[in-house]
């Protein structure tokens, strides 16, 4: 099924959590905030969220400096 991820399609598994999709694009779930369907997505629930066909997200990063 597809996913958008950060404005690109991608393909995953039907049943893949957020959690698995953050791992196999070698993102480290600590280090990013996620909105889905342009809700924010709690860090505690990633590996509970079972992402649908269509889904839209956005994966952001903190970026130290200033």
């Amino acid at each position: 099924m597809i996913v958008v991820v950060n404005g690109t399609r991608r393909e995953i598994d039907r049943g893949a959590t957020l959690l698995g999709l953050l791992e196999g694009l070698g993102i480290n779930p600590d280090t990013v905030v996620v909105e889905r369907n342009q809700e924010i997505v709690p860090s505690v629930a990633f590996a509970a969220v079972v992402l649908n066909e269509g889904d839209h997200l956005e994966v952001l990063r903190f970026v130290g400096g200033g």
